[in-house]
């Protein structure tokens, strides 16, 4: 698979015409690099001393704060770390903008090569194959059917070819057609493939030249060689440190496949383009297969499966008499802002909608957190929530009562299958399967009557048969049942509104790699997912109350 590529220039005043890079921190605990818009936004909130900028703008629900060096989640209240880097290797060039050139530049003008400058590996390579292609010239170098050759005399094995001659055939190719090779490759070797026709005839042995031979052309290379021939060329741009490029098929079944792979990397690094060859990461989703016997159930766990058909609330309460329970009535406010009305708290309460059955000058304190804010607005709030006999702070985020969401019906699958995840090799795994299927909203979903969609069920998760592994289970079937892990609303990946979504619980949905970042090995995963099952009022507590 060959695919363009292309490079930027940048203002030098922006971030990476300073060698600025700003980075956020992985849940993995590496450090990730922002795309160079995102960071050149950032850095000119930071250059002009914000406090804080708000990414929103450009497509992103996050707030970097420069006082803590954090990234924000407007949605979800995640923090993570950002960093500011200096000691990238930016600016890459300098001076003004170079015009629009190919390569080579003009046919029929021979160029002096050009003098390197450096000596690392990839700079030789580079500058030795334009060398090359500028002394044989353009009109040297073509592609002929290859005639029958007289058998070659007998000549001594030739040495290890020089980084220019390796070049030369590569150039020569491109500048000729790859059909003939896709078209005869079927045919005998020695008839079918196109070879190198300049200064020396096409038949003509190869001879020997200041004590080394000349490489033979591309045309006498089997399988074997043109593989070989891009394995050298990869291994010498991954040694000098260069970001590599995957191209597909490298080992594929045509005789097309490594022949494209080697000259694109040599046409790739003789136009000056950092990259190489190398084969793609490939993703694992899914365990090898597993049959019924191998299938566990989990111990301390009772049944394998658990099902959610009807929306589960507390009825029969009024949002006055719950709240009641959770609040202490103030009878001197104090001189701040209600933060669900912004009007002070001396003041009656702000809210223009359906008006609750409360006076809108009376002011109550939450029990455990003691924020403070306007009964009516509090009222209002509940209202406007889940009704299920639960409060949530507006200002801490401190769950009151048992709080549940708006799942819709469908079944969790849990069971130990006989295969370790990548960093977990000590122990197997946790498999749960959750199955959704589409729908009419009911009333406590976003657009109530209308139908809505399930994507990707059922959809396999997977954690470590440990300890905390099965006690982030424990905790997982509790906000299962609680109607927490899956809501309706528009899907971030797709766009796509009215369908199943995850509920900020994360999930691990690759099981043998992590290319995606929904995959092993992770060392906070376990730790992170607890502390988001806390954030909805899911902890060990929880599993005492469901006992009870």
């Amino acid at each position: 698979t060959i695919r363009p590529v292309r490079r930027s220039y940048y203002d030098p005043s922006s971030a990476p015409g300073k060698g600025v890079v700003w980075e956020w921190e992985n849940d993995s605990g590496t450090w990730t690099p922002y795309d160079m818009d995102v960071g050149i936004t950032i850095q000119r909130a930071y250059e002009k001393q914000h406090p804080w900028v708000d990414l929103s703008a450009i497509g992103f629900c996050y707030i970097i704060d420069f006082a803590t060096m954090g990234q924000i989640n407007r949605q979800t209240q995640r923090k993570r770390r950002v960093r500011r880097r200096l000691d990238m290797v930016y600016p890459l060039v300098s001076g003004t903008l170079p015009k629009s050139q190919s390569w080579p530049a003009s046919p029929g003008v021979v160029a002096a090569p050009p003098v390197p400058a450096c000596t690392c590996p990839q700079c030789l390579l580079v500058m030795s194959v334009k060398a090359t292609v500028s002394a044989t010239g353009p009109g040297t170098a073509t592609l002929q059917p290859r005639k029958a050759p007289p058998a070659p005399p007998a000549t001594p094995k030739a040495p290890a070819p020089t980084p220019g001659a390796k070049a030369a055939d590569g150039v020569a190719v491109v500048r000729g057609s790859l059909k003939p090779l896709a078209a005869q490759g079927g045919r005998r070797q020695a008839a079918s493939t196109p070879t190198l026709s300049s200064a020396s005839s096409a038949s003509s042995p190869p001879t020997a030249s200041s004590g080394k031979a000349a490489r033979p052309a591309l045309g006498t290379l089997n399988r074997s060689h043109l593989q070989r021939l891009a394995i050298a060329q990869s291994r010498v741009l991954i040694a000098s440190g260069v970001p590599t490029v995957p191209v597909k098929n490298l080992t594929g079944s045509s005789p097309v496949n490594p022949a494209l792979a080697g000259i694109t990397g040599i046409l790739m690094s003789a136009a000056g383009l950092p990259v190489c060859l190398t084969r793609p990461p490939k993703l694992v989703l899914h365990p090898p297969p597993v049959s019924k016997s191998e299938i566990q159930s989990i111990p301390g766990i009772s049944h394998t499966c658990r099902k959610t058909t009807k929306k589960q609330t507390k009825k029969g309460k009024t949002p006055e008499e719950v709240l009641k329970k959770y609040l202490q009535k103030v009878r001197h406010p104090p001189d701040e802002d209600c933060t669900i009305c912004m009007e002070r708290l001396s003041a009656p309460s702000g809210y223009k909608g359906p008006q609750p059955a409360v006076k809108p000058d009376l002011v109550g304190k939450l029990v455990k957190c003691s924020h403070i804010f306007h009964l009516h607005c509090l009222v209002a709030m509940y209202n406007n929530g889940n009704k299920d006999g639960s409060l949530q702070c507006p200002t801490c985020k401190t769950i009151y009562g048992v709080k549940t969401g708006t799942q819709p019906p469908g079944k969790m699958e849990y069971h130990i299958i006989p295969h370790a995840l990548p960093g977990h090799a000590d122990c197997k795994t946790i498999r749960i399967i959750y199955n959704i299927p589409p729908g009419v909203q009911g009333p406590e979903h976003p657009n109530p009557g209308k139908s809505f969609t399930a994507r990707g069920f059922p959809r396999h998760c997977y954690l470590p048969d440990s300890e905390k592994g099965r006690k982030v289970l424990k905790l997982l079937l509790v906000a299962w049942d609680r109607r927490l892990i899956f809501a309706i609303g528009t899907s971030s990946t797709t766009g796509e509104s009215d369908t199943v979504i995850w509920n900020e619980i994360h999930h691990k949905t690759e099981f043998g790699s992590n290319l995606t970042g929904h995959g092993y090995p992770d060392i906070n995963y376990l730790d992170n997912v607890l502390a988001e099952l806390a954030a909805q009022g899911i902890t060990e507590e929880s599993l005492a109350q469901e006992k009870d």
